[in-house]
């Protein structure tokens, strides 16, 4: 069976990192505020020189090379974003012309927090069908450029960010993408939005949010698509390895844990040192985990994010 194997993770952050006492300098808030509720201490933001389409050219340079490839073998990139550096043409063709690929399908897919699991449903599926080969799937993010930064309840939330990896085709039974599941409603809208858009007001627009209500649906939606999805594989919540969750509240990841009846440890963590990066979140956190020695090859992943619209889904790796 043809199968998506991921070669190579890479990420990257911007070069300041604003810690919850720096930010309550800016906003009334403080330290202890941000920890109890979202388990955030620092977040990364984008300075003038860095875009989202700059961020994640680094995070795909860092990619292919852990892949051991060259750029010119990627012949497909979908990047996961809500903070385009345009309007258009998409920030993938940014990305392909800074990696200097002459020639392959580039395009930006947009799903908000669950945009990188979109995205490598899609890349995967291209794969699969044999149209392509090796693909560049990357989530990236500059959220600061849409927070509200006069308020308190969400602007303490977001950071920027990207994380990228590479697939590659391959023959086997067990090893890659194993199994995607996506989801949406979009009758949700009105709980987790921006107030801006091109046809609409002609503005970007600031992000808007019911954190309470986005919560609940959070901790619901993610515990049923992650079962969902292993049964489709037959696998079991005690034989994953690792959950690569979207980065978005600590409590969150803990409440989805808890309904799956996942021991803590087996969760990667890293919305204290990033906040939420949307997008970015899961192959930032992803990337992370592989470098720093906790993810291992044949380890079974579940990857897991939720996002506007509402958006969700869930992706089964064995990596």
């Amino acid at each position: 069976m043809r199968r998506s194997v991921i070669l190579g993770t890479g990420s990257a952050l911007p070069k300041r990192r604003v810690s919850n006492a720096e930010l309550a300098m800016r906003v009334d808030t403080s330290d202890e505020w941000i920890v109890e509720r979202t388990g955030i201490r620092f977040r990364h933001i984008a300075g003038d020189d860095e875009t989202t389409g700059s961020l994640a050219t680094d995070a795909a340079r860092r990619a292919i090379e852990a892949a051991g490839i060259d750029a010119a073998d990627i012949d497909l990139i979908v990047l996961a974003t809500a903070t385009p550096d345009q309007t258009f043409p998409a920030t993938a063709t940014r990305v392909q012309a800074a990696l200097a690929i002459d020639d392959c399908v580039a395009f930006d897919v947009g799903a908000v927090c669950s945009g990188f699991l979109y995205a490598l449903q899609v890349a995967d599926s291209m794969i699969r069908a044999g149209a392509h080969t090796r693909a560049l799937v990357i989530g990236a993010e500059t959220f600061s450029r849409i927070v509200d930064w006069e308020d308190r309840t969400t602007c303490v939330l977001f950071g920027d960010g990207a994380g990228a990896i590479v697939l590659e085709a391959q023959d086997g039974d067990d090893r890659g993408i194993l199994a995607t599941r996506l989801h949406a409603d979009g009758r949700h809208n009105g709980l987790l939005y921006v107030d801006g858009g091109p046809s609409t007001t002609g503005t970007v627009g600031k992000l808007r949010m019911k954190g309470r209500e986005v919560f609940r649906h959070a901790v619901v939606n993610l515990a049923a698509v992650m079962n969902e999805t292993l049964a489709v594989t037959g696998h079991t919540p005690e034989q994953v390895d690792w959950v690569v969750p979207h980065q978005a509240n600590a409590r969150i990841l803990d409440a989805t844990a808890r309904k799956l009846n996942l021991p803590p440890e087996k969760v990667i963590v890293t919305v204290d040192v990033h906040a939420n990066t949307s997008a970015a979140s899961v192959p930032l956190a992803l990337d992370t985990a592989v470098r720093d020695g906790r993810i291992r090859r044949g380890n079974l992943l579940v990857l897991e994010a939720m996002g506007g619209g509402f958006t969700w889904g869930a992706a089964i790796v064995r990596y």
